[in-house]
């Protein structure tokens, strides 16, 4: 699960107990290991364990989730689980922090489906299943963004849709407003001034990396950039028109 250098990072925060720590720790073995491994791991990510410290006695009271086999202690499936629930994951604390920022910010969007969009959005991102992520939280933010304008801006909003393109025909509903490609929806609303140029340009990158991870092809993303998707969306979409 996690990588020595992701380890070295979480081994040294202060709020995550010795048993925790420990289970991490075992999460970097693919075999079952000896307490000697556990200890020498540690050591090598920069953790002092207490000389005093019993780690077979720990670990045979994580309830299963560290379980003892012929070979060794190893990790079983609900102590991966475990450590994914809090928060411990691939990424990086500041990454992982995204996730729980977005829940927090779950009790402030009062639509239902937007709120779902979110919320499967976070999901993906915690099962690492970043590309998802990604389409997921623009879904969102492009929804969010679709009722903003439909509740406050859709006169002005027809008004210059209809001088930048003659044809446009007049949205009347948020369905309405998706018929027009969200690139130049971005192009409207920055027009507007309802987000200003630098945020259209961030959401621009943002659309640009849905459209990536949305079809088939061998681009590669990670839980750091899936983290910083979320996070310009979390800033400049969820906290700002919710």
């Amino acid at each position: 699960m996690l990588e020595i250098n992701d380890l070295k990072t979480w081994l040294h925060k202060k709020d995550i107990d010795l048993k925790d720590k420990l289970l991490m720790i075992l999460s970097t073995f693919d075999a079952p290991v000896q307490i000697k491994d556990i200890k020498d791991q540690a050591k090598h990510a920069g953790l002092s364990i207490p000389k005093k410290a019993n780690l077979s006695t720990i670990l045979s009271r994580t309830e299963g989730k560290a379980i003892r086999v012929t070979d060794g202690w190893e990790l079983a499936d609900i102590g991966l689980t475990h450590l994914k629930q809090i928060g411990i994951s691939k990424l990086n604390p500041h990454a992982a922090n995204v996730a729980t920022d977005l829940r927090a910010e779950l009790q402030n969007i009062s639509n239902t489906t937007t709120r779902h969009f979110v919320e499967e959005a976070i999901r993906c991102y915690e099962h690492e299943l970043y590309r998802s992520a990604i389409v997921m939280g623009w879904m969102s933010a492009i929804d969010v963004l679709h009722k903003h304008v439909h509740k406050n801006h859709l006169s002005a909003f027809n008004k210059e849709a209809k001088r930048v393109r003659a044809n446009w025909k007049i949205a009347k509903t948020t369905d309405d407003l998706g018929r027009m490609k969200e690139a130049d929806f971005l192009e409207r609303i920055c027009a507007l001034s309802i987000i200003g140029k630098n945020v259209k340009k961030e959401l621009k990158d943002c659309l640009d990396r849905r459209n990536g991870c949305g079809h088939p092809n061998s681009l590669k993303i990670g839980p750091n950039t899936a983290a910083h998707h979320l996070e310009i969306l979390l800033l400049n979409v969820f906290k700002v028109f919710n």
